[in-house]
């Protein structure tokens, strides 16, 4: 049984001291934490190193992106091998924010998977499509490209420290939230490419979650279907009540009280 993952994006939010105060508030709910639960936090890059200080957190850390390069002149660049050094365990690539905005293609993604995975980082990388893609019935061609692209060169060992975070782009930031079943489709059709590829051993054994307007109304239904190993959680996360349900969501069903 794969351990259930809810991990939470604050993109470029928060000042330091709402950061803290997130966190601590986190903290201070951690025993509500399902003890299957795996939770991950990805604040902004400038906030990991404190976040890192507070004593036995209930929670690990990833970064939202990183360079490709491990050091050299590259101005306002991060490296996995820097992230590494603090102890960062994660990091987040191909999120659609990036290839939209900042242009990152394929190949760069590749690269940066590959950065990650030298430095013993484990890369959560995403993959979906454009709504105009779902309409026109081409989305599992998408996620078949970006998983081509981006992973089909790593080799059985590194592909199972891979974490797939399927994210639709038409339900990021929308408040459209993929159906359960548009969810379970999609996270199977992974799985099964993925198994196709790498074998079953590494299918049945890599995480995939679901991201898009996750929220306490609606995770524990997505969460349900066998192949949505948990989710990549954006606004919801900022908030601590709302998170730590999503959290709760995630539970098995023989760690849910009564």
């Amino acid at each position: 049984m794969r351990t259930k993952i809810v991990a939470g994006n604050w993109k470029m939010n928060k000042n330091l001291d709402e950061a803290m105060e997130l966190a601590v508030e986190l903290q201070e709910h951690q025993s509500d934490f399902p003890s299957d639960v795996q939770v991950i936090i990805a604040p902004p890059a400038i906030y990991l190193a404190n976040l890192e200080m507070i004593d036995e957190p209930c929670y690990q850390l990833s970064a939202q992106n990183c360079s490709h390069h491990d050091y050299g002149a590259f101005t306002g660049e991060i490296s996995p091998a820097q992230l590494r050094h603090m102890g960062i365990k994660y990091c987040i690539l191909g999120h659609s924010e990036r290839r939209q905005y900042f242009h990152e293609t394929d190949e760069l993604i590749a690269s940066k998977v590959d950065a990650c995975l030298r430095n013993e980082i484990s890369p959560i990388f995403c993959c979906g499509e454009m709504l105009e893609e779902r309409k026109a019935n081409t989305h599992f061609v998408t996620v078949l490209h970006q998983l081509e692209k981006a992973l089909f060169h790593l080799d059985k060992k590194d592909m199972s420290k891979v974490i797939v975070a399927y994210e639709p782009v038409w339900a990021i930031g929308t408040g459209v939230t993929a159906s359960s079943n548009e969810a379970q489709e999609m996270h199977a059709f992974i799985r099964e490419t993925l198994r196709n590829h790498f074998g079953v051993e590494v299918a049945e054994q890599v995480k995939i979650l679901y991201g898009g307007s996750v929220n306490a109304g609606n995770s524990a239904e997505l969460f349900s279907n066998p192949d949505v190993d948990g989710g990549l959680v954006g606004g919801a996360s900022l908030k601590a009540r709302d998170f730590i349900s999503i959290i709760k969501s995630a539970a098995m069903p023989s760690q849910i009280e009564d």
